[in-house]
């Protein structure tokens, strides 16, 4: 159905007025075909109620899906079959982006619903006024092919920095319970200049130029079957992945010492007990609608052996991830160890520690609503390797820190938004809060929702304990924009307060404007081995 106007469970709702129907004309509905492939169940098969809900699920999950609603019912006079209705509420999923300031520009289309197809299609286009230097940045990808799930990502983007990329990423993951089989490959050629320092402490931009390839399978196996239902949440799942690297620049040897940026053949493996399940809650990220929010159990062992600078380490690292709903709130946690073996000896040894909690939903008179989030995140270090790509950093934006193959972009979830410090250590301490009011303000189907957040984070080394280190804050106040019927669905703005960033100064304000995250929220999907996240 197209966005406007219409409604998952009252099929009498139509669009009312001129705005409304002139974005319905505008829009391209999502085509059958779609939707058909993300569905669990078929035609001329025995209904199963699970694959049911979890199909819903699934496409609940799709960036340009506002709800979804299957209802089944009984054809008259036939006992062994059902009629199975699929009502699908689109997103609006044409989103233009620009920017501009003194020095430079930016333009671009974000399409998260190519021709109906479910294709998303990005280009951006920026350009720098001082020399007419310009940047493009193009991604394409296919979230499901003909009801496989493999999903297909191109990436190619240039940068007003210099920084270059492109990468092909073809991968299904363990997306359900009920998937037996998970794998995927992944090839780039990626170009960074970072800014590093040498033993004089001078600072030189250097180039770190490379190709990877990243290729892993993976088999789940379901334990503990409910004779019932024929299905189980409960899975074994055993999995490996090959890692290759090869340089084509590298820092020089005097920003580099150890020859840490170097290429690597990296094997790994992993075995592991997931047990996974969705609850549907609203008023989380999202206002009035519903979400899927997971719950249930990982057990899990990683090995592997990497051959770097012609040397051979062995790999080792566990990890134990709990989460469920309970009468005081939602609340998961997730512990890793990892080490890797240089003979006898410990190098690289991390262990991270994360929670994430919610409280239940409170009413506060009869329009008004709260939540209150609470992330506590530990990352300790030991037998670090003395590079900065080795360190941990407080910011936003972390610089290149040696980590290769599919999904190693992006923003810094251990860290404090909006801060940019040449500051790095080996441990940190982070600590999120954010208080969520979710209003009854509604301006032309945008609803405004007041936060406040405070971060506090500790970054120590192996000479400084975390106890002994400064504290580093932020503060910030702002509003949450909801739109049900656009694709981006929430943003928000604040204005956040910095007692200190060094190298920034003291007492600094910052104004933010940026789409919202889930807080980090775990899925409880043991898939892909990997080490130990540091950074």
């Amino acid at each position: 159905m197209d966005p406007f106007g219409f409604s998952v469970t009252d099929t009498t709702k139509k669009a009312r007025n001129w705005a409304e129907k002139s974005g319905n004309h505008l829009h391209i509905t999502t085509r059958k075909l779609a939707i058909k492939n993300l569905l669990l169940f078929s035609r001329n098969k025995p209904l199963d109620t699970l694959l049911v809900s979890e199909s819903e699920r699934l496409i609940r999950l799709q960036k340009y899906v506002r709800d979804v609603k299957i209802i089944v019912e009984p054809i008259a006079q036939n006992t062994d079959s059902v009629d199975v209705f699929i009502r699908v509420l689109d997103t609006w999923s044409s989103i233009p982006k620009g920017s501009i300031s003194s020095s430079r520009m930016a333009i671009g289309l974000q399409e998260r619903n190519f021709l109906g197809t479910g294709h998303e299609f990005y280009n951006r286009y920026s350009k720098r006024f001082e020399d007419g230097k310009s940047a493009y940045s193009m991604k394409y990808e296919i979230p499901n092919i003909k009801n496989t799930y493999i999903k297909t990502t191109a990436i190619y983007h240039t940068e007003l920095n210099n920084h270059f990329g492109k990468s092909l990423n073809i991968e299904r993951t363990f997306y359900s319970p009920f998937t037996r089989w998970a794998g995927g490959i992944y090839l780039d050629d990626q170009l960074r200049i970072d800014s590093l320092q040498n033993v004089q402490l001078q600072y030189s931009n250097q180039n770190l130029k490379y190709r990877s390839q990243d290729i892993w399978g993976g088999i789940s196996f379901p334990i503990f079957k409910d004779k019932t239902t024929r299905h189980t949440a409960n899975n074994l799942v055993i999995a490996t992945r090959l890692l290759n690297v090869q340089y084509k620049e590298s820092p020089t040897i005097d920003y580099d010492t150890i020859n840490f940026y170097s290429g690597e053949t990296f094997y790994l493996s992993g075995i592991g007990i997931s047990s996974r399940q969705f609850v549907e809650d609203e008023y989380l990220y999202n206002y009035g609608i519903i979400e899927n929010v997971p719950i249930g159990k990982i057990y899990g062992f990683t090995g592997g052996y990497q051959i770097k600078n012609s040397t051979g380490r062995w790999y080792v690292g566990a990890r134990a991830s709990f989460g469920n709903y309970h009468s005081w709130g939602y609340l998961s946690t997730n512990f890793e160890y990892g080490t890797f073996f240089n003979g006898s000896k410990t190098e690289q040894s991390s262990f991270s520690f994360q929670a994430n909690y919610f409280t239940n939903l409170v009413e506060l008179g009869k329009k008004w609503k709260m939540r209150q989030f609470v992330k506590p995140q530990i990352i300790i270090g030991n037998n670090r390797l003395k590079s900065v790509g080795d360190y941990l950093a407080l910011n936003e934006n972390v610089p290149f820190q040696g980590a290769y193959g599919a999904g190693f972009q992006g923003d810094n979830d251990a860290g404090i938004r909006g801060f940019d410090s040449a500051i790095f250590g080996t441990k940190k301490f982070v600590l999120s809060l954010q208080t969520q009011l979710y209003s009854p303000w509604n301006i032309i189907g945008f609803r405004i929702n007041p936060f406040f957040n405070y971060t506090a984070a500790m970054l120590g080394n192996e000479n400084i304990g975390l106890t002994k280190s400064r504290l580093f804050s932020s503060i910030g106040i702002g509003v949450m924009i909801n739109n049900d019927y656009l694709v981006f669905n929430s943003f928000q703005f604040s204005v956040s307060f910095y007692p200190n960033i060094p190298g920034q100064g003291n007492n600094i304000f910052k104004t933010n404007s940026f789409g919202t995250t889930d807080f980090g929220l775990q899925d409880f999907d043991f898939g892909k081995p990997r080490t130990v996240i540091y950074k």
